[in-house]
């Protein structure tokens, strides 16, 4: 199954290899990104709503402002596999994560609320990936002037998550 096979390096670019690096060998994309769901609800649910808006130094994005980013963020990935899974060769831009993050005004909103628009959010990406036709995953295009595939697109989706989790673990939370 397409989906099961780790994408080559010449499926993403460099900018997104630690992101597909954090999936390891014969971990199953889907079956990781639904265990995701749980995961991050439970590492999320686990912060108290005041610390929500603790940032680990000045300039630095808030937690809420991370889930928000989170949200964004997989919202544009998803948006690119499914473009590309569907075979629009049309060339996606890029996106400014800083130019975003503000305009979430995550501090806001609750914690939770954040944290269930990312669940939403998860659920849509879910059902996106888990509906592909296999030869879908095969498919590449061009997203922020690099070729990527779609099965990359999915290891980025999850790999990203696992990076900011492990941020708010280490700078955050301090576990």
């Amino acid at each position: 199954m397409a989906h099961l096979r780790r994408p080559a390096a010449d499926e993403y670019s460099t900018f997104v290899a630690d992101y597909v690096g954090r999936i390891m060998d014969g971990e199953d994309i889907l079956e990781v990104l639904a265990e995701q769901l749980d995961e991050v609800r439970g590492r999320l649910g686990r912060i108290d709503e005041a610390r929500g808006e603790f940032r680990y130094a000045a300039g630095k994005w808030s937690i809420k402002e991370i889930v928000g980013h989170l949200s964004d963020a997989e919202r544009i990935f998803a948006y690119r596999a499914l473009r590309i899974a569907r075979g629009d060769a049309t060339p996606l831009p890029g996106f400014d994560e800083n130019a975003y993050a503000p305009e979430v005004r995550a501090d806001e909103r609750t914690l939770a609320d954040l944290t269930a628009e990312w669940s939403d959010v998860r659920r849509a990406t879910l059902a996106l990936f888990d509906h592909l036709p296999e030869r879908a995953w095969e498919r590449r295009g061009i997203a922020s002037d690099k070729p990527v595939s779609v099965r990359a697109l999915a290891y980025v989706v999850a790999g990203h998550v696992r990076h900011h989790l492990q941020v708010l673990e280490e700078r955050y939370l301090g576990s």
